[in-house]
């Protein structure tokens, strides 16, 4: 997928183009390359090119999962995934739809056989699992539970009753889809529709199974396992093959689409591959220098040394102590940033040490008088 050209750039817009712009750029390109009225050669790749984009663009998942990993992130899609939620009705009003589908999923060129309407596969179901900062770091198997539709077992899908037909469509003689012929702009036009009347089906059930009324499915729950591959970050999404809605009339099943969440880590915070850690140390540490441990993702701790005249807020990187990466192999960093800490009260030794080390550094010490309130608070301890 490295030769294709970017998205974006084929359909000419902006990467912050809104759904209307992406919608107008495709309807003029799509219209100017579709083979029906382009002669041109390489006119059909173009048709192709542009609407692949437009596929892509126009699905908000698929559109943010371009947007973070590029064309890597459309590997494992298949050309019916691809369209398989594009209104193409609306961009091509006029135009032989079938034609169009031909051209996506192998049938050759706009000009030959149309495609029939058989068995669909099913639709995508959709959940979302939260896992822990350091489930998200080593990788994790979840169990969850999902309701789908499976077909039904006792017509295996048909719709009818045991030992019962349905009849043939009538009006489209059982081929599941009517012609319309209408006037466009561009001539006489012929549009392939499933027929309404069967549901593109091409059958009329006369006497529906009793145990799932006719409708071929029945609704399950079932538990399944996934598995989170290390390195997943908030909102990732995980598609698991065969696991959705069964088709109409088929076993062909959907996905799964699983949307991960990160719970919020008490400990740290992420960006990326990166992780980033408040550490706490005294003055004295900060002053004369330490070798202090560290906590990581892992649950060990590592040992830092920490130099004399370190000043709070200061900000020291940990190479390769990050999250490991989805993407590629390796782990991002951890930056560690130092709050030196003051201690609230002080017994008279700290005290008198703390001033002598005042009066040797040329400082002059106010001490602030206390208020009633702190003298009583201290009588009364």
């Amino acid at each position: 997928m490295a030769d294709k050209r970017d998205y974006y750039e084929v359909l000419g817009v902006d990467k912050s183009a809104d759904e209307k712009t992406i919608k107008k750029a495709y309807r003029k390109l799509a219209r100017k390359y579709h083979p029906d009225v382009c002669d041109e050669e390489g006119a059909e790749d173009k048709f192709k090119e542009v609407s692949e984009a437009y596929a892509v663009l126009s699905d908000s998942e698929k559109r943010q999962r371009y947007d973070q990993f590029g064309h890597a992130g459309m590997d494992g899609y298949t050309a019916e995934d691809f369209y398989q939620n594009v209104n193409f009705d609306d961009i091509f009003q006029g135009f032989d739809i079938g034609n169009i589908f031909d051209m996506f999923f192998g049938g050759g060129s706009s000009r030959g056989n149309r495609r029939g309407y058989g068995p669909q596969k099913g639709s995508d179901i959709y959940t979302e699992v939260p896992i822990t900062l350091e489930e998200a770091f080593n990788g994790c198997e979840k169990e969850i539970k999902i309701t789908r539709n499976e077909l039904c077992s006792t017509c295996h899908g048909s719709k009818s009753k045991p030992g019962s037909n349905p009849e043939t469509c009538s009006t489209c003689d059982g081929t599941g889809q009517v012609k319309e012929v209408s006037n466009t702009f561009l001539g006489q036009m012929v549009n392939v529709r499933p027929c309404r009347e069967c549901g593109g089906t091409g059958k009329i059930i006369t006497d529906p199974c009793t145990d799932c009324h006719g409708r071929g499915y029945e609704r399950k729950t079932k538990t399944i396992k996934i598995e989170i591959p290390e390195g997943v970050n908030e909102g990732n999404h995980l598609r698991v093959s065969g696991e959705g809605n069964c088709g109409d009339g088929t076993g062909l099943e959907g996905d799964l689409i699983v949307t991960i969440h990160i719970k919020k880590d008490k400990r740290f915070t992420r960006e990326g591959d990166h992780l980033y850690v408040d550490q706490q140390i005294s003055f004295p540490q900060a002053a004369l220098g330490d070798v202090i441990s560290i906590p990581t993702i892992e649950g060990k701790e590592i040992e830092f040394k920490v130099s004399p005249g370190t000043q709070s807020g200061t900000i020291f990187k940990l190479k390769g102590q990050g999250m490991n990466s989805v993407r590629h192999h390796g782990r991002g960093n951890m930056y560690v940033t130092v709050q030196v800490v003051v201690p609230k009260k002080l017994n008279s030794k700290q005290k008198e040490i703390l001033e002598e080390f005042a009066s040797v550094s040329g400082e002059e010490i106010n001490h602030v008088e206390k208020g009633l309130f702190d003298r009583v608070k201290d009588a009364m301890k």
